[in-house]
């Protein structure tokens, strides 16, 4: 267990109001959603977040058991990680800092945003009422700022630090799933690849002028000296892009960022050892990417395991765009950066619990809705795909549905709704915006 009772109350209460609130995601917001807005005891709830004794890490296990039972029963565990700018003022936040916020920027135009910068693990899987990948969060690290490390006398952890530690931990909580981690090329590190080696893969971009080398040559009984780590270099991937000699080879990516037609590229791989001085070389499979029609600027891509096909590696990395569209839905309908604790523990908590709370949505839509399913239907409005405002409609339809629609038995005559369920009813309307 991972609550006591009284605290386990508390925890439905807060969940079913951060559900049903239409606006800011606070825990007031959520006391008067679930008709508790004149309770004496309102306190319970913040302590809850701020002074309670649970523990995050066992929820994010039971979280990622509860996904991986129910989506991915077989096969690999696709594992997208990638970190976002929870914007936050005020000076007892101490983990903020001042970060490039990366929704406002652009490569000619910079905009610095003050926040707290999160790490999050999420599955990329495909989920049925959508009929499409969703990326759904499991476990959510804080990294906090190098100011906020140096002012606390900690030792200060780089992003790829914690991606190093929140991986190894998922590969324990998995120990008999094979696991592909996709990042952005934030985390195309030696250190990271050397790190789960043998218990998971990496797939990441790669850099067009990355070190690349021939695997060593073979020792016979002549050979002296201590044993070579790479053989001789190879050319840069910039410079095969150039080389009339490069075999390109023609494939269709069925699912290509979102587009149902797919997208034809031309692909070039091989395997080669990426080394950086000081670490120890890396057997990778490289694989370069150039459009035919040259909207797109050439990139790369490498694999930790070398047997995994170009195609596969492909496909598995354009999943990770996915990661970027949980981030803005959990902003649009789920009130992250809406939140005004300022408690270090309270911080720490109500960020991942709203999006593991992207997830319990995702997995309760499974069991309302269908790929046939139309909700909101009208005459002048067809849906052709769901979204997870559908899946956010239909989980709260069945809690009002559930208060207030309750079906008695056949020899009880019906019940008049509560006045005070009414009242609630009409809140969430009259301020839903």
């Amino acid at each position: 267990m991972c609550f006591t009772a009284p605290s386990w109350e508390h925890v439905l209460v807060l969940v079913m109001g951060a559900v049903l609130a239409p606006g800011k995601r606070t825990v007031s917001a959520c006391l008067r959603m679930t008709g508790r807005a004149e309770a004496q005891n309102f306190s319970s709830c913040h302590q809850l977040l701020n002074r309670a004794r649970w523990n995050t890490h066992a929820m994010a296990r039971h979280l990622l058991s509860m996904v991986v039972n129910r989506l991915v029963p077989e096969g690999p565990v696709v594992i997208g990680m990638d970190d976002t700018i929870e914007r936050r003022w005020g000076r007892r936040i101490t983990a903020r800092g001042i970060y490039r916020d990366p929704v406002r920027s652009s490569h000619g135009h910079f905009v610095k945003a003050s926040g707290l910068r999160w790490l999050s693990f999420m599955v990329l899987t495909p989920v049925p009422w959508a009929g499409a990948v969703k990326a759904l969060p499991v476990f959510t690290l804080l990294a906090p700022s190098q100011r906020s490390n140096l002012h606390r006398g900690r030792r200060h952890k780089l992003l790829t630090d914690w991606a190093r530690q929140g991986a190894l931990q998922l590969c324990r909580w998995l120990p008999d799933r094979d696991i592909v981690f996709v990042g952005d090329s934030s985390f195309a590190v030696h250190e990271l690849a050397h790190a789960i080696t043998g218990r998971a893969t990496l797939i990441s971009r790669l850099r067009l002028d990355a070190n690349l080398f021939a695997p060593p040559p073979e020792r016979n009984a002549r050979s002296v000296g201590r044993p070579a780590q790479k053989g001789p270099p190879l050319p840069k991937l910039k410079t095969l892009l150039s080389d009339p000699a490069t075999p390109w080879h023609r494939m269709t990516v069925s699912s290509w960022y979102g587009r149902k037609q797919g997208k034809t590229l031309e692909i070039a791989s091989d395997t080669a050892l990426w080394y950086r001085p000081g670490t120890p070389p890396k057997p990778i499979r490289w694989v370069l990417v150039r459009d035919p029609e040259g909207k797109r600027a050439p990139q790369a891509f490498f694999s930790t395991d070398t047997a995994r096909e170009p195609a596969d590696i492909i496909a598995l990395f354009v999943r990770r765009w996915q990661v970027e569209v949980t981030f803005a839905e959990t902003r649009a309908h789920l009130g992250v950066e809406t939140q005004r604790q300022w408690s270090d523990k309270a911080i720490a908590r109500t960020t991942p619990a709203l999006l593991g709370l992207y997830s319990l949505i995702s997995l309760w839509a499974c069991d309302l809705l269908s790929t046939t399913s139309t909700p909101y239907a009208a005459a002048w409005y067809r849906k052709t795909n769901l979204t997870f405002t559908d899946a956010t409609g239909s989980v709260r339809l069945a809690l009002w549905a559930g208060e207030v629609f309750q079906h008695p038995p056949p020899d009880r005559e019906p019940q008049e709704i509560p006045p005070d369920r009414l009242v609630r009813m009409a809140e969430a309307l009259c301020f839903a915006a």
